[in-house]
């Protein structure tokens, strides 16, 4: 599944992606250029795909009596800008221009707080499950959209939550095929 996926820099809002507004995000400092992109995995409950569970939580409407996980996790405020579903189904939360509440206490290059200066992209996924073939397309045409819109977001620029938050953090995990992940990015981005 490709979209026909472009950034607009004045909203940053992406057309082609589903747009659901989450409460959970703030200004960005002034003058933070936007020039990391942050790659995470979710599956709610834990291990499991499908359901309302993460659009629930990003909107701060997660049921805590559902799951006996749901209890532990209802009353975070968290966010990404975008989510792309095992079947490659695009999700938006937060515009680009802010600052989505998605890497927590992290730093990147020696820069702390990466929320500051970077996208969060959540793929549907769990650390020792393969992710889909349309996830990586996907997350490739995305992050060409992103590039497109803000140049200061270099190929290498690219880090999984594992990567900012090491110790606090493992996804997207040790089934997320980087290798690919930047070939279907290069594709795409030339």
């Amino acid at each position: 599944m490709l979209y026909a996926l472009y950034v607009d820099a004045t909203s940053g809002l992406m057309s082609g992606a589903r747009q659901v507004a989450s409460p959970n995000f703030d200004a960005r400092p002034e003058g933070s250029p936007i020039d990391l992109i942050v790659i995470h995995g979710i599956s709610l409950p834990p291990g499991e795909f499908g359901g309302p569970w993460i659009e629930r939580l990003f909107t701060n409407s997660l049921p805590p009596d559902v799951h006996p996980y749901f209890g532990q996790i209802a009353n975070l405020r968290v966010s990404s800008h975008l989510v792309i579903a095992r079947d490659g189904a695009l999700t938006q939360y937060v515009s680009f221009k802010d600052r989505a509440w998605h890497a927590g206490r992290s730093s990147y290059e020696g820069r702390i707080e990466c929320n500051d200066f970077s996208v969060g992209i959540e793929l549907e996924g769990e650390d020792e499950v393969p992710y889909e073939a349309a996830q990586y397309d996907v997350l490739a045409e995305a992050i060409a959209a992103l590039r497109a819109a803000y140049p200061s977001m270099l190929p290498q620029r690219i880090a999984g939550h594992s990567d900012v938050a090491p110790g606090r953090k493992t996804d997207p995990g040790p089934a997320f095929d980087w290798p690919r992940a930047h070939r279907c990015i290069a594709a795409r981005t030339r």
